[in-house]
């Protein structure tokens, strides 16, 4: 035994099974580690003539003295003649899903949630998190316990979503609103939300399984809306005309030009800073993706699209805010809209034009390796890391990829994109 300090924490090493260090200094105050290595605090006592066992939390979330602090806490309420533990399992018991979405949101905000990549969810993901919670998650399953839910709940919500009953309009502000939509987008999306927070209550013990296991969610048909050649003429036109007459503001005509060429996510231009184009690769640095650092190959197209870009003074982005100040050109998406509209496309997206690239790409028979290093997909080599030297073979196929779209936009398009990568 000995006092339970950041010093000792850090220097309990796994030994192939769970095993106790006990605090001498505070009777009852532990640390269990692992056999993985993971260690959590805990309070010991007997209630009842019964062992009770409480865990505070794990390291790492909790130091080794904001632990102890907790731990007087409740040995305090032992001392008086209560039961913590028996406390605990009656909250967890009456806890709602709108209660747990809570509790889930205030531990992500703390930077207790992973994501995919291993590391704390982003705001931007949890802003996204947050809207699916209130427009589908509480709507539907908000009142029902925790506890008392299962599988056949968590497939009905799945069809619920899917049929629409969380659709409608909803007010965001004083001007503001929201179109929320169902379908099976939304729903295979949602429900993945959900499974990762009943996760979360598994982790916390609030339930002993999680009712999201298993549950069939539905193919999203949306993202493989792709352009046929035509449809990229027409957005071709769309964009000359706009840019003619002066109808949308040179931001927008250049970022959907850049997602069309480029294949990037929406966020990735909006958030596009001069800093991070690499002329002499040629290549974007992105310094914050939605798989972290990455970077990604562009063409000459691209090249003079940028080259012919004003700089404006105090702004660091490639395309920046059309009423001043230091941030992005934010309402790329609505003027998106508004141009695809012009274009009589219907179902295009940002998303839509990634996915129109990729398959491009995978016309001119690229391998889905080559496609992934492209678009930034996790787990391919060029972007699993920051590197300094971008391989020739992707600037080369990110060339031809970009001449084939210029070449089906070509017909309307300005001369000098044409004239420049022919």
């Amino acid at each position: 035994m000995a006092k339970i300090t950041k010093r000792t924490v850090d220097a309990a090493e796994p030994r192939g099974r769970d095993y106790f260090l006990w605090c001498d200094e505070l009777p009852g105050f532990g640390l269990r580690v692992f056999a993985s290595g993971r260690r959590s605090y805990l309070v010991q006592y007997r209630a009842g003539g019964r062992s009770r066992r409480v865990t505070i939390g794990l390291h790492g979330a909790l130091t080794a003295e904001e632990a102890r602090r907790e731990a007087k806490g409740l040995l305090g309420q032992v001392a008086k003649g209560e039961d913590p533990a028996a406390e605990r399992a009656s909250r967890r018991g009456s806890m709602t899903v709108a209660e747990l979405c809570e509790a889930y949101l205030a531990a992500a905000d703390k930077g207790l949630i992973m994501g995919k990549s291993g590391q704390a969810k982003k705001a931007s993901t949890l802003y996204v998190d947050k809207g699916r919670i209130e427009r589908h998650i509480k709507p539907l399953l908000g009142r029902r316990l925790v506890a008392e839910l299962t599988a056949p709940d968590v497939q009905r919500f799945v069809r619920d979503v899917q049929a629409g009953k969380t659709a409608g309009v909803v007010k965001t502000g004083f001007r503001g609103k929201a179109v929320v939509e169902g379908g099976p987008g939304t729903a295979a999306r949602t429900v993945g939300l959900l499974g990762g927070i009943l996760s979360y209550a598994v982790s916390e013990q609030i339930i002993g399984a999680n009712p999201a296991a298993g549950v069939k969610r539905p193919a999203d048909k949306k993202r493989k809306r792709r352009l046929t050649p035509e449809e990229y003429g027409s957005l071709g036109q769309a964009l000359l005309k706009v840019e003619e007459g002066r109808a949308e503001r040179w931001q927008a005509v250049a970022g959907v030009r850049l997602l069309a060429l480029t294949g990037c996510r929406l966020s990735e231009i909006v958030k596009l800073r001069w800093s991070e184009v690499d002329r002499s690769e040629p290549c974007l640095r992105l310094e914050e993706t939605k798989e972290g650092a990455s970077v990604r190959p562009i063409s000459q197209a691209v090249l003079l699209i940028l080259d012919g870009l004003p700089r404006v003074p105090g702004s660091t982005y490639v395309l920046p805010a059309a009423r001043g100040g230091q941030g992005p050109f934010a309402s790329l998406d609505d003027a998106l809209e508004r141009i695809v509209s012009k274009a009589g496309l219907e179902g295009v997206s940002a998303h839509t034009l990634r996915h129109s690239f990729a398959s491009t790409a995978g016309d001119l028979g690229y391998s889905d390796s080559t496609i992934g290093a492209m678009l930034g997909h996790a787990g391919h080599g060029v972007t699993s890391r920051y590197i300094h030297h971008l391989d020739t073979v992707l600037i080369a196929a990110a060339d031809r990829v970009a001449m084939q779209i210029v070449r089906a936009m070509s017909k309307t398009e300005n001369s000098r994109t044409e004239s420049h990568t022919s």
